[in-house]
């Protein structure tokens, strides 16, 4: 028969006493890492369902990571926005306070000083960066979105600055006669007329419409090309009748002279003496009408031509000026270029919708647009209206300049206000708060999402730690029992079981 010694059962404790250790160790992992496996072999039939469960898990804290950084971008935008606002809202008020026409050693107003503050304000603002991101770049987030004021304005070397570009507008809407490009000969006999100087130009005034009352008169036009006016004073009017002439300025915006018949010599303002004959009444009529819209040239017509150049700088891809040398005589406009003209925008400037050009996948079927341009409609009016008004400069010695001043400053009231149908900065703050309101509920979904399938983890991955907790307690006190018995028989020997000898 076979005898089993101390040394063998000695060696089974040993072999019991490790195989309890790797289960403490393994119990002890589980409580650290709250998990019942590190491995999703460890899972066996649900290793699957584990496995998959954790892609979704991981998609989801992935459109949570995403829409933490785009709700990031978003509220940096509107706090932008809101300053932009504010900013054209300080010009419009700076107009309404002002007093006297005054001007500085530069030939401006205080009120021309406080809007180029402004436009510098402005165009810091639009160069925002959220991270290294350019946010009004459209999808050039890495390129800035404008040129800096002093490029815009000045110019660059050959490039030619806003300033430079609203002066040679400036040239050719007067035109070389001080009639706006409108031209006005002698009368032929008894016939007034007026008409443009070219055809299909863009520059000077146009004429929109006449309205007479004059006794004896016939009036036809505007008609032809270019387009013309003309008054048959068949027979001398009576005191008091009127004919009122309609323009267009370069902004689009009109203006009305009228023109009174009256027997006072010499006649009053935006009067004309009747004559001895129809013939010398037209005399009188032709040089009344110069007169007014010579006046007009010097007063009206510089506030609009400013306001259509900025227009055609600030608004227009590429900018737009005037086909010359020479700008007095000329009839079109051309396309700046890199070469010679300053690009105001500097940011990424396609086909796609401003808000197109960025986008973000905020949850599993939920993607947002809350990209932006600095060129937008709102934007560019608003960069341009307080431009026109930083860029533009009066001389004390000109009689005019208080009225060409308070010209162009009611033109910037009015286009800061906004025109019906036309974007506005709350449009796009609207846009994007539908977008803050998408990342909200996408957020909140999400964390609905993290929370069920955390739960689903936890009931196939997860513990029960107090469980686990009673397995090592109960483990311990084996192992710590285990481990006593085998070093008592570690010392047995043989000798121990041998009784003594009595010799």
């Amino acid at each position: 028969m076979s005898i089993t010694g101390p040394g063998s059962i000695a060696a089974l404790n040993i072999q019991a006493v490790n195989n309890m250790n790797n289960q403490l160790n393994t119990l002890s992992t589980e409580l650290g890492t709250n998990q019942a496996a590190q491995t999703y072999s460890g899972l066996g039939s649900q290793a699957g369902v584990a496995l998959a469960l954790n892609a979704q898990l991981s998609a989801i804290n992935g459109y949570s990571n995403t829409a933490t950084t785009v709700g990031t971008t978003l509220s940096v935008a509107q706090s932008t926005l809101t300053q932009l606002g504010s900013s054209g809202s300080s010009v419009q008020q700076a107009i309404n306070q002002q007093g006297a026409f005054s001007l500085n050693s530069n030939g401006q107003t205080t009120t021309q000083a406080a809007a180029a503050t402004q436009l510098g304000e402005i165009l810091s603002l639009l160069n925002t960066q959220v991270g290294n991101n350019y946010i009004f770049s459209g999808s050039a987030t890495t390129q800035p979105s404008v040129a800096s004021m002093s490029d815009i304005l000045n110019g660059n070397g050959a490039q030619a600055g806003f300033t430079q570009v609203m002066a040679q507008r400036l040239q050719a809407d007067q035109g070389a006669n001080g009639l706006g490009r409108l031209v006005i000969p002698a009368p032929s006999a008894s016939t007034v007329s007026i008409s443009e100087d070219a055809a299909n130009s863009p520059f000077g005034f146009k004429l929109a419409s006449v309205n007479s009352s004059l006794t004896g008169a016939t009036v036809t036009g505007p008609t032809g090309s270019p387009a013309s006016i003309s008054v048959d004073l068949g027979s001398n009017p009576n005191a008091g009748d009127s004919i009122a002439f309609g323009l267009t300025l370069p902004d689009g915006s009109s203006q009305t002279i009228t023109l009174q018949a009256t027997t006072a010599s010499p006649a009053g303002t935006n009067q004309f003496t009747i004559g001895a004959t129809p013939a010398d009444t037209a005399t009188n009529l032709q040089a009344a009408l110069s007169a007014a819209v010579g006046n007009l040239d010097q007063t009206a017509l510089p506030a609009a031509s400013a306001v259509a150049a900025a227009d055609n700088f600030f608004s227009s891809d590429p900018p737009q000026r005037v086909a010359g040398p020479p700008y007095d005589s000329a009839t079109s406009l051309a396309n700046g270029t890199s070469a010679n003209t300053v690009f105001w925008y500097t940011g990424e400037n396609g086909s796609t919708p401003a808000r197109q050009t960025a986008t973000a996948q905020v949850g599993p079927s939920t993607t947002i647009d809350y990209g932006m341009r600095a060129n937008e409609q709102a934007i560019s009016t608003l960069v341009a209206n307080v431009a026109v008004l930083a860029a533009t400069t009066y001389s004390a010695s000109d009689p005019n300049a208080g009225a060409n001043y308070q010209a162009l400053s009611q033109k910037v009231t009015a286009n800061l206000d906004g025109q019906s149908g036309t974007q506005s900065i709350d449009d796009i703050e609207a846009d994007l708060a539908n977008s803050q309101t998408t990342v909200s509920n996408a957020t909140a979904l999400n964390t609905q999402t993290q929370t069920t399938l955390q739960d689903m983890m936890q009931n196939i991955d997860g513990i029960n730690q107090n469980q686990i907790g009673e397995q090592i307690l109960t483990l311990q006190n084996s192992l710590s029992a285990s481990l006593s018995v085998t070093a008592r028989m570690a010392q047995l020997s043989l000798v121990n079981f041998l009784a003594p000898s009595t010799g």
